[in-house]
């Protein structure tokens, strides 16, 4: 086997890796994760809720795939067609697929990463939200109450919390949630005086 042959081999390696990650994003299919605990913490600003840390290893699919490409193809591109010396191609290759992979990685950690943020169960904790009902309580009933919470509007089922009935559009606040249902009294009766 020449160099050209390696080149050559993890250039269509490489591409064919990308190839196959497109048509796997394209098609919805969830290819195995390669895990290398060697990373780095991309730091997260901006949308709501502020920001937290995400874990993104220098080693990943795309990184890997765009090093092997653009490592194959500049290396055989200079041994095959212009007959540099080994080690002058080895080192450009190197330096191509390194650049390729850091492009790749920029990408990922700017724009696809940027947005994403730890999970915390607190903010979707039920109990305090505050909501309307837009299908009324009937006297030991359920009714359907609309809130937001981290940015999103979202609907449960609610009862009220002590069996009456409360009327469409009526402000209330959430004082458990069990089973799906949200337990409700109006805003503006917190403590449960009536």
């Amino acid at each position: 086997m020449t160099w050209s042959d390696f080149y050559l081999i993890c250039f269509l390696v490489g591409f064919g890796l990308s190839a196959l990650s497109l048509l796997a994003g394209s098609v919805h299919l969830h290819l195995p994760h390669l895990h290398v605990h060697q990373g780095v913490h991309v730091s997260m600003r901006g949308g709501s809720g502020g920001g937290g840390r995400v874990d993104l290893s220098w080693f990943n699919f795309g990184t890997i795939a765009a090093f092997l490409a653009w490592f194959g193809g500049t290396g055989y591109l200079l041994e095959h067609y212009y007959h540099v010396w080994f080690l002058i191609v080895l080192g450009i290759a190197m330096f191509s697929g390194l650049g390729a992979g850091a492009i790749v990685f920029w990408f990922l950690a700017k724009f696809l990463m940027g947005r994403e943020k730890e999970l915390d169960p607190d903010d979707y904790d039920m109990v305090g939200v505050l909501g309307k009902l837009s299908i009324p309580i009937r006297a030991g009933g359920t009714g359907e109450l609309v809130y937001s919470q981290e940015g999103t509007r979202r609907v449960t089922g609610a009862r009220a919390e002590n069996g009456d009935s409360l009327p469409k559009g009526c402000e209330v606040m959430v004082t458990r949630y069990e089973r799906g249902i949200a337990y409700v009294r109006r805003w503006d009766d917190p403590a449960g005086e009536l």
